[in-house]
C-alpha cells in the first residue's frame, strides 16, 4: 500500500515561506512575548506601589490609636485585682472514671493476645 505524500498538492504562499523559513514566525513571536513583558512591569510595579500604600497607611492608623490606649502595667496592682475576686463559692467534686480505667497507683491489666492470632 503506498504512503500518503508528506506535502499537500495545493499548499499556500505563506505555509511554505513558514515551512522553508521557520525563523520568519518564531523571531517575532519571540520579541511579542518578551515585550510584553516588559510592557507589564509598569502595571505591575503600580499594583504593588499602590498596595503597599494602603498598608502604611493602616499602620500609621493603628499606631497612632495604639499609642494612647496602652497603659502602663502595674505586677501589684493586676495581683490585688485578683485576689479581691471572690472565688470561694465552689465545692470539688469527684467525677466517676470511666469503666475499666483502674485506680492510681494500680498497673494496668495487660492486654490478652486473642487465640487465633499467631505470631
Amino acid at each position: 500500500m503506498p504512503t500518503f505524500q508528506s506535502n499537500p498538492v495545493n499548499q499556500s504562499k505563506l505555509a511554505r515561506t513558514i515551512r522553508r523559513y521557520p525563523l520568519l514566525f518564531g523571531v517575532p513571536f519571540c520579541l511579542i512575548i518578551v515585550g510584553a513583558s516588559f510592557g507589564m512591569q509598569a502595571f505591575t510595579q503600580t499594583r504593588y506601589d499602590l498596595q503597599d500604600r494602603k498598608i502604611k497607611q493602616i499602620s500609621d492608623e493603628q499606631a497612632l490609636g495604639l499609642g494612647r490606649a496602652k497603659r502602663k502595667l502595674d505586677i501589684r496592682e493586676e495581683y490585688f485585682k485578683l485576689s479581691a475576686v471572690n472565688d470561694n463559692d465552689w465545692e470539688q467534686k469527684r467525677i466517676a472514671r470511666p469503666p475499666g480505667l483502674p485506680e492510681w497507683g494500680v498497673p494496668p491489666i495487660e492486654p490478652t493476645v486473642p487465640e487465633n492470632v499467631k505470631s
